[in-house]
């Protein structure tokens, strides 16, 4: 494994982190976590090198007001000496404050759901216009500055979901050890991008990566003119590996966070991140991925990455799964449609297409991606129905 610092804090952290938002699941429920594999997954990478594990207070839940499953599912994967030999990293329901000692209900609440006394990277979650205006109205700096001193977070950063000139606002209103960001070959330039990468690392802040796959859209079936790309380059490689290859080369990023949901998501991703140091691609390699940055761009409808901060819908509808068909019906060749069409048919209830969407605009108040939801889900109908 290749470690790196982060920011100026001192610490050194896997290149490669686990991301506990997309463990394995039984039955496709997302409260249900499959908890022997899970606890297998977590440890087999820490075994392997991984010492950044992430988490936050609603994933693996069954919505946003409330915890979810993924904290405590973490505080028993660490039991028996693996807290120890990790750096933990959760994050605060920013849209759930509603006063100043909101903050330390939840933190303290997280410390008990994570089986820990303290925080090792604790961020303000998916910081956008809205959240960030609410946090500050309700001392948010005066909380970080208290949970620092008395050694319940370690190191205080935030993720961002937004545009790039309130990053900028957010970097520079507190002395932050780190940030997280979206970040990958096809969102060079969403949100924050590489102009905010940069912003931010200027000023000493450690650079974590979120959706480096993009949601899981850069690992599946690529588009024939990419995977001709990428086997025409002469190297070896699967579509994972170039992805976080094209991450690891940026000696900026402290580390790559990857949502693993299977064992075999684990392996490969411990086989790249032990081998692709940073600044170690050639040319040739830097101009295979600018063409599949190229292709890539110009199939992508809609920026959805399924996190699921959309849901539940009040209506039913199954958004994220509406958006990855209608994604995966523009993206594949088209050869490849009426399968997705079929696949639409036959997994998508009656009861969760778009069609069933009463554009009551809730959805599009939380979602960090900025999406025009109720147009979107108009062009999916439009499409499927």
């Amino acid at each position: 494994m290749i470690y790196r610092e982060i920011g100026k804090t001192g610490v050194k952290v896997s290149q490669l982190g686990f991301g506990c938002m997309r463990l394995p699941v039984i039955n496709g429920v997302a409260n249900q976590i499959n908890e022997p594999e899970a606890i297998k997954m977590i440890r087999h990478a820490i075994d392997n090198g991984v010492n950044y594990v992430d988490t936050a207070y609603p994933y693996h839940g069954t919505g946003f007001d409330r915890g979810g499953e993924s904290e405590p599912l973490v505080g028993r994967a660490l039991r028996d000496g693996y807290r120890q030999r990790v750096q933990l990293a959760t994050k605060l329901p920013s849209w759930l404050i509603t006063c100043r000692a909101d903050f330390d209900k939840y933190l303290n609440d997280q410390l008990q759901r994570l089986e820990t006394d303290h925080i090792d990277f604790y961020l303000v979650h998916a910081i956008n216009k809205g959240f960030w205006s609410n946090l500050l109205q309700h001392d948010l700096f005066g909380f970080l500055d208290a949970a620092l001193a008395d050694g319940r977070i370690r190191h205080a950063g935030f993720s961002f979901h937004d545009d790039l000139q309130l990053f900028k606002t957010v970097v520079d209103a507190y002395k932050w050890s780190f940030c997280q960001i979206q970040y990958n070959y096809i969102d060079e330039n969403y949100q924050a991008g590489r102009a905010g990468l940069t912003y931010a690392a200027e000023r000493g802040l450690g650079i974590v990566i979120m959706e480096p796959l993009r949601g899981g859209a850069l690992a599946g079936k690529l588009p024939e003119a990419i995977s001709k790309s990428f086997a025409d380059s002469g190297f070896n490689r699967t579509p994972v590996e170039w992805a976080l290859r094209w991450l690891f080369d940026d000696s900026r990023i402290s580390v790559v966070l990857s949502g693993m949901s299977a064992m075999e998501h684990v392996v490969e991703n411990l086989r790249v991140a032990s081998a692709a140091a940073p600044a170690s691609l050639t040319d040739k390699e830097k101009m295979v991925m600018t063409e599949a940055q190229a292709i890539f761009k110009a199939r992508i409808k809609v920026p959805c990455t399924s996190c699921g901060y959309c849901m539940p819908c009040p209506s039913g509808v199954d958004i994220p799964k509406n958006f990855s068909m209608y994604n995966s019906l523009n993206l594949l060749d088209e050869s490849f449609q009426n399968t997705v069409r079929f696949m639409y048919n036959a997994q998508v209830a009656d009861t969760a297409r778009a069609s069933k969407c009463i554009k009551c605009g809730r959805c599009e108040t939380h979602c960090p991606q900025q999406i025009k939801i109720m147009n979107e889900l108009e062009k999916v109908k439009a499409t499927f129905d």
